[in-house]
């Protein structure tokens, strides 16, 4: 390990993401039990990349060893509305006990911090940088008075990510698409 580095992620530098996104939807793949195949199509441009362009307020963080990118994390404060409540992807699974992003009893209009990424090469892990990336997310979010809660949806299969936001206070959410994403929430209203 040489020097780390954490830098703010920019529409400039956002291509810097590119192969972490790319290696973070190979290992949720590689973990997933339920529909591994849906993973085929995503990737940095299919998914990081557009939603990064598309978030009015977004946060990212990309760490290096020297100038080598090892993690990051990616943010969003979005307004849920009726309209996105009942938001579903093209080709996501649908049962009749599907639900979406947001439980169905939701109240809306309202705003909703959500770390969508954090990534971290496995040579790193235990260093305590995936929790830095976690913290600065976190921090970023709790910056918006308005925000009352927030959600974190993990890839099936992925049980350590899982537990390691349960840890950090995250409880139990909701199964999104029938499974296929584990959803954990944080109420803001229960700051410490």
């Amino acid at each position: 390990m040489s020097k780390i580095t954490f830098e703010l992620l920019q529409d400039s530098n956002l291509e810097q993401c590119k192969t972490l996104c790319d290696e973070l939807m190979q290992f949720q793949q590689s973990k997933a039990v339920i529909h591994p195949e849906y993973f085929d199509t995503m990737s940095f441009e299919t998914r990081m990349k557009p939603a990064y362009e598309n978030a009015k307020y977004k946060h990212g963080v990309i760490v290096k060893d020297g100038d080598i990118p090892i993690g990051y994390t990616f943010a969003t404060i979005s307004t849920v509305t009726k309209e996105t409540l009942d938001f579903w992807p093209a080709g996501m699974p649908e049962t009749k006990d599907s639900t979406g992003f947001y439980p169905e009893t939701l109240p809306v209009p309202q705003k909703i911090g959500s770390i969508n990424n954090i990534y971290l090469r496995e040579d790193y892990k235990g260093q305590g940088l995936g929790g830095k990336l976690f913290d600065m997310s976190m921090q970023w979010i709790r910056g918006f008075s308005d925000v009352t809660l927030m959600f974190i949806y993990i890839s099936n299969g992925n049980t350590q990510a899982y537990d390691f936001y349960l840890r950090k206070g995250f409880k139990p959410s909701h199964d999104v698409f029938g499974g296929f994403i584990k959803a954990v929430y944080y109420d803001c209203n229960e700051r410490s």
